[in-house]
């Protein structure tokens, strides 16, 4: 094994420690500190990528995430943040347009992840890390065994094939997670489906701002990784997907 892949699987079995260590207690402050450490550094990442400043939002944003602790669903905070931005934006002309992306990515999905833990418990976080990692996992192994059609111009190794593999997969072994705590099989099958799709299209749109960016990796901060983006972004969208769609069947 290759020294950059040995420093790939340690940091790998780093964090799915930490994750471990999070979800085994499964106490609401402790989680909240973990996704806000999280949440901080792809928020750093984020502004990079946009090329805004990160210091001009950070404080507003750390408010309404200290309040997300409080308040529930914490989701409104984030419609709260950006009538205020907007309201600033009017009065003085002090932000710019470009200077709202950042509370739409990564911010909002953040408030959407810890959502999906507030209302639903920890069992959804572990719904949404099995789906998104086994889309991953199929995606990869199905691309190499059977992966001809390029998927899209913005990632052109990933495949077609690849894809529907790591769906496929994601959304059998999540349906049958998700059924075993009493939800109907065909619903979970939806739920499944749709949550990978979304984690699908989360790592596109962050390899599309890397590439208008012109960067690689959105930051240097894992080992072997690159940024906290590179790990999240396929969370980041199916969170909101799977949050909506659990709370559509409340």
């Amino acid at each position: 094994m290759s020294s950059e892949h040995s420093l790939r699987w340690k940091s790998a079995a780093v964090m799915l420690g930490v994750i471990l260590v999070v979800g085994l207690i499964d106490n609401r402050f402790i989680t909240w500190a973990f996704f806000s450490v999280v949440g901080y550094f792809a928020y750093i990442e984020a502004t990079k990528l946009f090329k805004v400043d990160s210091n001009k939002l950070l404080i507003p944003l750390a408010i309404a995430w200290v309040a997300a602790f409080f308040i529930s669903p914490a989701i409104y905070l984030f419609f709260i943040v950006l009538l205020v931005l907007a309201s600033k934006m009017a009065y003085d002309k002090s932000i710019t347009p470009k200077e709202f992306l950042p509370v739409l990515y990564p911010f909002a999905s953040m408030l959407f992840i810890w959502n999906l833990y507030v209302d639903f418990g920890m069992k959804a976080l572990v719904w949404l890390l099995v789906i998104v990692a086994l889309s991953d996992v199929g995606a990869y192994y199905a691309g190499r065994k059977f992966g001809k059609t390029p998927f899209s111009p913005t990632s052109p190794k990933k495949t077609l094939e690849g894809v529907y593999g790591g769906v496929g997969l994601a959304t059998l072994i999540g349906a049958i997670l998700i059924s075993s705590s009493g939800i109907n099989f065909f619903i979970a099958l939806i739920l499944a489906a749709l949550t990978s799709i979304a984690g699908v299209f989360g790592d596109l749109f962050e390899s599309y701002l890397k590439r208008e960016a012109g960067v690689k990796d959105s930051g240097d901060l894992i080992p072997g990784h690159g940024g906290v983006l590179d790990r999240i972004d396929g969370y980041l969208f199916a969170s909101v997907m799977l949050y909506i769609l659990l709370s559509l069947g409340k």
